[in-house]
């Protein structure tokens, strides 16, 4: 049997907390399987980014340069590389490429509920149950690390199971800290996370989790959370596709993601719903 992740919000003055209790921790889903899919979605993003990415490719190991160079010309069979970089017009929108690689795409829209503002709908294709679904954006926080400013009535703030936070706002004050933290990270060429989701021009198109809403009483959850920690091997090309950053630059602990996982089939046209309980105090 499945004990999902159900959470609950607890109130700390005005800033609002998704909290998971202790004993539901079993996954829903194997990290390698998240793993798989973000592996997936990342490549097919940078293979039709490709023409972008040339100052990231002069860095990059032959093999790796080879390996990507190789699935091009099987995606784009008739354009010869040198080529490539003028034939804009053979790229898609991320959401296109989330369909291609995953049969599904969601995006933001005013929401099914009243009053809930924008939600997350799956706007094509169809979602399996198990499947990920979105991710959770957002500067990661430890638990020993200060956040008091930046949570003054946010309601994007996801605590995980062992304390630590993220925050998903894109406005204000958590923009400012977000963007620091990523141009303090890159390497080179190299971006260590994506910060596209804080605009509208959005690069990954999973990363919208922070705007799923909470599940009522008529509106069943059909989405869970899910959490993630980036393993080292993670190739770090692809890191430009990771919504997340650590606030404090730390080499020991690995970055932490938070996932939606579907609960069931999901199906065109429907509004994501995550189960997360509120207490009302």
């Amino acid at each position: 049997m499945h004990h999902y992740y159900y959470q609950t919000e607890v109130e700390i003055g005005s800033l609002t907390l998704r909290y998971v209790p202790e004993e539901s921790k079993d996954k829903v889903i194997s990290d390698e399987d998240v793993l798989g899919t973000l592996l997936k979605v990342f490549q097919a993003l940078f293979v039709n980014d490709f023409s972008k990415q040339s100052d990231i490719l002069t860095v990059l190991p032959e093999p790796v340069k080879s390996k990507y160079q190789d699935l091009l010309s099987v995606q784009h069979p008739r354009v010869k590389q040198l080529e490539y970089r003028h034939q804009q017009q053979n790229t898609f929108t991320p959401e296109e490429i989330l369909y291609k690689t995953l049969g599904f795409s969601v995006a933001r829209a005013p929401s099914s509920l009243i009053s809930a503002g924008k939600g997350v709908f799956v706007t094509k294709g169809l979602v399996r149950k198990g499947a990920v679904v979105s991710m959770y954006p957002g500067t990661v926080y430890q638990k020993y690390e200060p956040i008091f400013f930046q949570s003054i009535g946010n309601p994007f703030i996801f605590r995980c199971l062992d304390g630590v936070l993220i925050d998903g706002n894109d406005k204000g004050i958590s923009k400012v800290v977000y963007r620091s933290c990523s141009g303090r990270d890159q390497l080179g060429p190299l971006k260590m996370s994506d910060s596209t989701w804080l605009t509208s021009e959005i690069h990954n198109p999973l990363a919208i989790g922070q705007y799923v809403n909470n599940c009522s009483n008529d509106r069943a959850a059909n989405v869970c959370y899910q959490e993630f920690d980036v393993p080292a091997v993670f190739p770090i090309e692809l890191k430009q596709y990771l919504p997340n950053i650590a606030y404090s630059y730390d080499k020991q602990s690995p970055l932490r993601c938070v996932i939606l996982v579907a609960l069931r089939d999901i199906e065109q046209g429907e509004e994501l719903f995550s189960n997360y309980y509120t207490i009302v105090s």
